[in-house]
């Protein structure tokens, strides 16, 4: 699809924008403001809360196990619905592929992908190994495997389900028995039991306590949120690690597996960990439970990797170098101290700072920008009155003549419509998010209503380098501070489509200096050494935080929808499995909380 749009244009309920720098006033046509409401979402009620939800594993079928096949390094089988499909949550997908794989001495490989794949829905459930590796098997395996500590186990009673044990224990490190193989077009799930009081730790990204404990919904999903405590926020890492502690009977050796949060200092004790690596880039849960672990995904597929330790060090470098990688090396400057903040309206407010710290010898590595140098916060594109390429020339060459270095903000959302943006030529190349219907999805950022590079095509990466080479010729920045990748955006849905000639358009809330977003927060002391000037702020903050509440008062949200599954088709906006999103809970969908 090309985008074929008219030059800006005015707008109704439009309010005029005026930058003034250094003395200059550049006035620009009056700029529409995003309503508030196009950043609210259909109300919805994560299914862990709701009373009404179906429970997949009392209506859903199950597998069986048949057409078992020994490899080289593990065994096939394909796996069948056991009964009349449950559709509960998608469409139940008839046949599956189970691959087994004893990669190496301390890793074992489960894999359960539908049988039938093709170029209209292998990127649905293959997750390509050009964005996240696929651990293969160890080019020794076929003698170190042999020495695996790992056994794998499959029965079909009543249903398929598999166990994993550790051979020098008899522990089960992992089993599916008892639960049922849950497996649909935007759906699945499967279980594993825990002992009591077991002890789990990662799965981040997370503020919650590093044990995990056992009545915590985990989310798996990117979200451009600060700091909610315990909810899904910028990162996934679906990992955890099982460290189990057993009392040493001294006299027989004999191991006893301890299930008390009690201890007792004068036994002997020895720990045994494991890791469980499930490489899904969907959205997910994972329940973790008195007793148990439920992972639910909204697609992908079951791509499971066991990693037998025994040791916390031995199973984090297994998972390490054979799936997530070690650390990149940073250059050195990386590890100094660096400055950054919202405001440097110019080349010489930056210059100022970078000269303070000299003057007061602090030491300084780098310095960063915010979106203040975009021209209308766009991306690869200066504004040439306040950041101007020449004078930014001058300042960079004598912060690099320093032996310092510059950071600019570039944001994962690219303007549209002006002809001469950055968008256009990417759009030439297949490289932006679409609908389902293929049209280019349209969402609301800082410069107005953008497009969002499709990491998962042929053309972003090489649109995305090519933009970042050109603007580095006209200005020499040092790195980039890469924002808004979650994806964020202000608005629900494809919300710029029918209003891209309104373009550039404002935000729907205040950004920090305008009217209602003014910061009135003063240093730490302020409020002795002027106290006349503190109160007056104190007063003037609680008077915009009463009409901020007044506005958001008068919100009034309708029934929380429910949506049920179509055959064969996948509703991308709203799954009927609705995750414990962290912008589920505050009743705001973002424009990406599913896809």
């Amino acid at each position: 699809m090309a985008l074929s749009l008219d030059k800006l244009s005015f707008a109704q309920n439009a309010t005029s924008e005026m930058i003034e720098t250094s003395g200059t006033a550049n006035t620009f046509r009056p700029i529409f403001t995003v309503p508030a409401g196009a950043d609210v979402g259909a109300p919805l009620r994560p299914n862990i809360n709701d009373p009404n939800a179906t429970d997949a594993q009392t209506v859903c079928p199950g597998y069986n196990a048949s057409n078992v096949k020994r490899t080289a390094f593990g065994l096939t089988a394909t796996l069948n619905l056991a009964g009349p499909a449950c559709n509960v949550y998608g469409t139940d997908i008839e046949t599956l592929n189970l691959t087994v794989e004893y990669q190496s001495a301390d890793r074992l490989a489960v894999r359960v992908t539908p049988a039938y794949l093709g170029a209209a829905n292998v990127s649905q459930y293959n997750l390509p190994t050009t964005l996240v590796y696929q651990p293969t098997i160890d080019v020794d395996a076929g003698i170190s495997s042999l020495n695996s500590d790992m056994s794998f186990i499959w029965s079909n009673d009543p249903t398929f389900s598999f166990s994993v044990y550790r051979k020098s224990t008899g522990d089960t490190l992992f089993s599916t028995q008892g639960t049922k193989l849950v497996y649909e077009n935007q759906f699945i799930e499967f279980a594993s039991a825990l002992p009591e009081n077991y002890n789990l730790y990662g799965l981040g990204e997370t503020i919650h306590g590093l044990r995990l404990g056992n009545n915590f919904t985990k989310t798996m999903w990117a979200a451009d949120i600060g700091d909610p405590i315990d909810y899904n926020i910028y990162g996934s890492a679906p990992f955890y690690l099982d460290t189990r502690y057993y009392e040493l009977d001294q006299s027989t050796g004999n191991l006893t597996l301890v299930t008390s949060n009690e201890t007792n200092a004068t036994a002997d004790y020895v720990s045994y960990s494991h890791g469980v690596y499930s490489r899904n880039a969907h959205g997910q849960e994972i329940l973790l439970r008195p007793a148990n672990i439920t992972w639910r995904l909204l697609g992908g597929s079951v791509d499971l990797y066991f990693y037998a330790g025994p040791t916390q060090p031995e199973v984090t470098t297994a998972l390490q170098t054979s799936a997530i990688g070690l650390p990149a090396l940073q250059q050195y400057f990386t590890f100094g101290f660096h400055q950054c903040r919202w405001g440097y309206a110019n080349w010489g407010q930056l210059q100022e700072v970078v000269d303070t710290y000299e003057a007061f010898g602090i030491p300084l590595e780098s310095i960063w920008s915010d979106i203040d140098y975009m021209n209308q916060y766009r991306d690869f594109d200066n504004d040439l009155v306040t950041h101007s390429y020449t004078e930014g020339e001058t300042f960079l060459s004598n912060l690099h003549a320093s032996g310092r270095h510059w950071i600019p903000i570039i944001d994962s959302a690219i303007y549209v419509p002006n002809p001469e943006n950055a968008s256009d030529a990417g759009n030439d190349t297949n490289s932006f998010l679409t609908n389902p219907d293929g049209t280019i999805y349209i969402g609301s950022v800082w410069p107005g209503y953008t497009v969002f590079p499709d990491w998962l095509s042929d053309g972003a990466g090489p649109w995305w380098t090519n933009e970042m080479v050109t603007w580095h010729d006209k200005v020499a920045y040092d790195g980039a501070w890469i924002d808004m990748s979650e994806v964020s955006s202000f608005c629900v849905g494809s919300c710029g489509t029918s209003n891209i000639t309104m373009n550039p358009v404002h935000p729907p809330f205040s950004l920090p200096g305008e009217p209602g977003a003014v910061i009135y927060s003063y240093p730490e002391g302020f409020n002795l050494t002027n106290a006349t000037e503190a109160a007056t702020a104190a007063s003037a903050s609680s008077s915009q935080e009463a009409a901020a509440s007044t506005a958001s008062a008068s919100l009034t949200m309708p029934d929380y929808l429910r949506t049920t599954p179509s055959p064969g088709v996948r509703d991308v906006n709203y799954p009927p499995y609705v995750i414990n999103n962290v912008q589920v809970r505050w009743t705001s969908l973002s424009c990406f909380s599913y896809v």
